[in-house]
């Protein structure tokens, strides 16, 4: 390898100030970090979250996507709706999501010189949004020590993952605390801001509310995540949010508060997919039959806003076939969806009410699992502009049944959150991971075992250029392969 170790480090963990350079439209934030623009911490929320989220999407199309049957190749040199995922998918959301993790932490410090509560509670909330994304897809990971290049650290150790959850989850009270104090905003902060700032009629105060709100949303969610975990203590902290302590912990309480980068057709704002061929997108790939079945037992008018129609209908083909078996593609996505705004969300509303729903189910908080759900399927359908149709919760395959077992009560609750995710960086993986749900059908040519896998493997310049604390956390966290369950789901 020609790049020394160094050298990698700093390009990978120095913390460029704007990675997205390549979008000429951010030139006016893309300037000299020692002036007054760059060096403001707004000046690295736009870019810094935008790029996290595009590349996000990226490999939801790829990753995601393919492994929870929302479509699949229909080509047999594409494998990974078999379970077969290349050493070499590691690398790309790894180097992106450290780098943008950088951002955030010099984002953090400038925003505390400045004493700016507001973009210090902001700069902690993307932070945990990152390294939640890296933790939860690799396991134990360089956290204490990551970010740390300009400082002459070039090997940093791998934390365990349980660490980096408690460390999380107290940056997460942080930020609810600093925002709770908030710092006015300016109507240029504003414009900076690609969440909430630029809505119509967004305030100073109601901007950092609708933050402070997705903040302790996304705790809820990573509670959630560990709340198999009985040395977390998770479900007593969801109980206090919920209930014994809510007015401390605002939550999201309607649609128009999801985190969501809403994409335009005007630059910088554009999708993943923007400028791209259809082909790339939607030509080589068709919707499954488990996605598209569903969809037409609930009769679900989302399918007007994904879905192409096939001789009058929406026709899916199967996921996992056996080499030399590739279908004929049916219903694809539609095109406009390249271009979708909402294919930025990060949490939405809907989300919110199947984990408080689960919550409920399972008795950390006391209230209504039904209630969240309900209000879970319609504002899931109304997130995405369509109109719910009469009756959809009397549908047989939607309505709850108080007399199921909890075992269908969690599949209920999360195929709806399996549609609920959809385009949500690796938000579906994870959550299947951790539940075993949806239940997916097993096609005849998965490999693997038929094995869902449980993490990616580490990138290969991390074995080689970090190899000492490589070997330290394989030794401690199980061999670096696709089928070693991550801490919160062993």
């Amino acid at each position: 390898m020609k790049t020394t170790y160094k050298t990698f480090c700093l390009i990978l963990l120095s913390g460029l100030l704007l990675n997205t350079s390549c979008k000429k439209d951010f030139k006016e934030i893309n300037t000299d970090p020692n002036r007054s623009a760059a060096a403001l911490p707004e000046a690295l929320l736009t870019p810094s979250l935008w790029d996290v989220v595009t590349r996000n999407n990226n490999r939801a199309l790829r990753l995601t996507h393919e492994l929870m049957q929302d479509h699949v190749a229909i080509s047999d040199g594409d494998e990974i709706h078999r379970y077969v995922v290349r050493p070499g998918e590691s690398d790309y959301m790894w180097n992106n999501w450290y780098l943008q993790l950088t951002n955030f932490k010099d984002m953090y410090t400038r925003a505390n010189d400045l004493k700016n509560k507001t973009f210090m509670g902001i700069a902690l909330i993307c932070e945990v949004y990152v390294t939640s994304l890296i933790t939860d897809t690799y396991g134990d990971v360089p956290y204490s020590e990551a970010g740390k290049g300009r400082e002459g650290s070039y090997q940093p150790k791998f934390d365990r993952q349980e660490d980096i959850y408690k460390d999380l989850f107290r940056k997460l009270e942080e930020a609810n605390t600093l925002l709770a104090e908030g710092t006015t905003m300016t109507a240029e902060q504003l414009a900076y801001d690609p969440l909430y700032g630029r809505n119509t009629g967004a305030t100073s105060a109601s901007t950092i509310t609708n933050w402070r709100k997705f903040g302790n949303s996304m705790y809820l969610r990573l509670l959630m995540r560990v709340s198999g975990k009985p040395e977390t203590n998770a479900a007593a902290k969801i109980r206090e949010i919920v209930e014994s302590n809510a007015a401390n912990y605002p939550i999201m309480s309607s649609n128009e508060e999801s985190a969501v980068v809403r994409y335009t057709m005007t630059p910088p704002y554009t999708s993943s997919f923007y400028g791209g061929r259809p082909f790339d997108f939607s030509g080589n790939n068709g919707l499954t039959e488990f996605f598209i079945n569903t969809l037409n037992q609930w009769n679900d008018p989302r399918r007007t806003r994904w879905a192409t129609i096939d001789g009058g209908t929406y026709i899916g083909v199967p996921s996992g076939y056996a080499r030399g078996q590739v279908p004929e593609k049916r219903s694809t996505y539609l095109d406009a969806l390249m271009n979708e705004p909402l294919l930025g969300n990060i949490m939405n509303y809907a989300e919110l009410q199947f984990l408080l729903s689960e919550a409920a189910l399972k008795g950390y908080i006391s209230a209504d699992a039904k209630t969240y759900y309900d209000n879970g399927v319609i504002n899931a359908i109304t997130f995405w502009g369509v109109e719910v149709p009469e009756g959809q919760l009397e549908n047989e395959f939607i309505k709850w049944n108080p007399e199921e077992s909890m075992d269908r009560k969690m599949e209920k609750i999360h195929l709806q959150k399996y549609y609920t995710l959809f385009f949500t960086d690796f938000q579906q993986w994870f959550e299947h991971r951790r539940t075993g749900h949806p239940v997916l059908p097993k096609g005849a040519g998965l490999e693997n075992g038929g094995q869902m896998p449980s993490r990616l493997r580490y990138p290969v310049n991390v074995q080689s250029l970090n190899s000492a604390n490589y070997a330290a956390a394989v030794a401690a966290f199980g061999p670096d392969d696709m089928n070693t369950k991550v801490w919160w789901n062993k």
